[in-house]
């Protein structure tokens, strides 16, 4: 998800998020960094150019942790970077990643990513979770690291003006023509959707030819609450496809008309549309594995590895359901809303 000057494709937001969802449909774990990697870039290009040619000129990935809990101390004209991070996704395989400090800017303190070499950091393997445990996502922590001025991201500001620090930039690039956070977001709705699918998909299978013995016997497709479980899970797949299909479509519409700022009541509903589908694919994922009974709950089993893997990916920061629904609650009555997301 690279400008077009530096090797990106030009991939519409609906097919980068039916890939995602499509690998999402085999493997939570691999649909999180096939999304996580190229969009992970997107950051990157906000930087000046001379600091865009440098890292997409690595042709290394580019990780990061938003998360502002460096130590951040000023030294010349660049800073000093300390602390320890969490879930750092995909840092095993990465030449870069930026990491969350608020950092005290001459127009005041603000979050911001700062940008430096994976080689830079100690890696805390601390990966050691109920879900999504081949992603690797493991910790990281770094001490007194100069971090220059050109390579710090001010976030506040990215999400409110969707301006890159540089005058050299096309425009028409989609990198730039969509709000920054609900675009960079993208990935985490086709990953749960894509795990629910494969919830459901593996319970209708199941159900057909599931015999329940302390059932006399019955085939499980001729039973009345089988069946009714059945239908109740694929109905509200439907509904979670269908707010799915609602995000793609409004982030199709802001690129064709190049609306590259949202209004806190349109980032808003993006944030709550998000929560909605990682909180009802964890929960239909949770109702078949309880309703699929004991064949589904040993390790390995696919049900059980998605079920895990959905509750893992609702807990997610990015879509906690409770703050989406305030944040999206207060944009609607005009008091505010959340900081960033």
């Amino acid at each position: 998800m690279r400008p077009w000057r530096h090797g990106g494709p030009s991939v519409r937001p609906t097919a980068f998020m039916e890939l995602v969802r499509t690998v999402g449909y085999h493997s939570s774990a691999a649909a999180w960094l096939f999304y996580f990697y190229p969009i992970h870039e997107a950051w990157a290009a906000y930087l000046p150019q001379n600091r865009q040619e440098e890292i997409f000129g690595s042709d290394g990935l580019v990780v990061d942790v938003f998360t502002p809990l460096g130590k951040v101390e000023k030294d010349g004209e660049g800073y000093r970077l300390s602390g320890e991070w969490k879930f750092a996704s995909g840092v095993m395989h990465s030449e870069w990643i930026g990491l969350g400090g608020v950092v005290p800017l001459p127009d005041g303190p603000q979050p911001c990513l700062m940008a430096i070499r994976t080689d830079q950091v100690e890696i805390v393997k601390n990966w050691d979770t109920l879900g999504l445990r081949s992603t690797g996502s493991n910790g990281v922590r770094c001490e007194n690291v100069y971090v220059a001025p050109d390579m710090i991201l001010p976030l506040a500001t990215t999400v409110s003006t969707r301006m890159p620090q540089t005058t050299d930039f096309d425009p028409e690039d989609p990198s730039y023509r969509t709000p920054f956070m609900p675009r960079f977001l993208m990935g985490f709705p086709a990953v749960a959707l894509g795990g629910a699918e494969r919830v459901v998909d593996e319970f209708e299978a199941r159900t057909k030819n599931r015999i329940r013995i302390y059932q006399g016997g019955q085939a499980e497709a001729q039973n009345p609450s089988g069946i009714r479980a059945l239908a109740n899970v694929r109905l509200r797949l439907d509904t979670l496809r269908a707010s799915f299909d609602a995000y793609a479509e409004q982030l199709e519409a802001w690129t064709d008309q190049k609306h590259h700022v949202a209004s806190d009541a349109e980032r808003e509903r993006m944030f709550a549309l998000r929560a909605h589908i990682a909180r009802e694919a964890m929960l239909i994922a949770v109702d078949v594995q309880t309703m699929a009974g004991g064949s589904a709950i040993f390790k390995g089993d696919p049900i059980e590895r998605f079920t895990r893997d959905l509750i893992t990916i609702a807990t997610h920061t990015t879509h906690l359901y409770e703050d989406a629904l305030q944040g999206y609650g207060k944009a609607l009555m005009g008091i505010g809303a959340h900081p960033l997301w």
